[in-house]
């Protein structure tokens, strides 16, 4: 196994954070808005080493799943799997809402 891992973005992460980005900004301004896109951006360059180690996602490995890790920046949770040599970040939700909440809302948004 290599010793760094490429980090991908999924469209859905890359819109999850916009859409947190936007919010801050309208919340709290743009300062804060860049402020948090930095710690989040730099945060998803620590699973390019040994992302293992990160903890898999408490809530999915309670039901027997453990392919999917997450980063924490603050109140926000990056989830990922590693896929060979690569860290595919999957998503970034704000860890002060209920994941099931988010997920359930996700599907019913996505629904064909």
């Amino acid at each position: 196994m290599s010793d760094r891992f490429t980090v991908r973005w999924t469209q859905t992460a890359v819109d999850d954070l916009l859409s947190i980005i936007d919010f801050v900004a309208d919340r709290d301004g743009t300062g804060a808005a860049q402020h948090l896109y930095g710690q989040i951006t730099r945060g998803v360059a620590g699973p390019e080493t040994m992302p293992l180690r990160w903890r898999v996602v408490p809530e999915l490995e309670a039901e027997g799943v453990d392919g999917y890790r997450e980063l924490l920046v603050g109140p926000y949770r990056l989830m990922f799997a590693v896929r060979g040599v690569e860290v595919v970040l999957l998503t970034v939700l704000d860890g002060r809402r209920d994941l099931g909440e988010l997920l359930i809302a996700r599907a019913l948004r996505e629904r064909p």
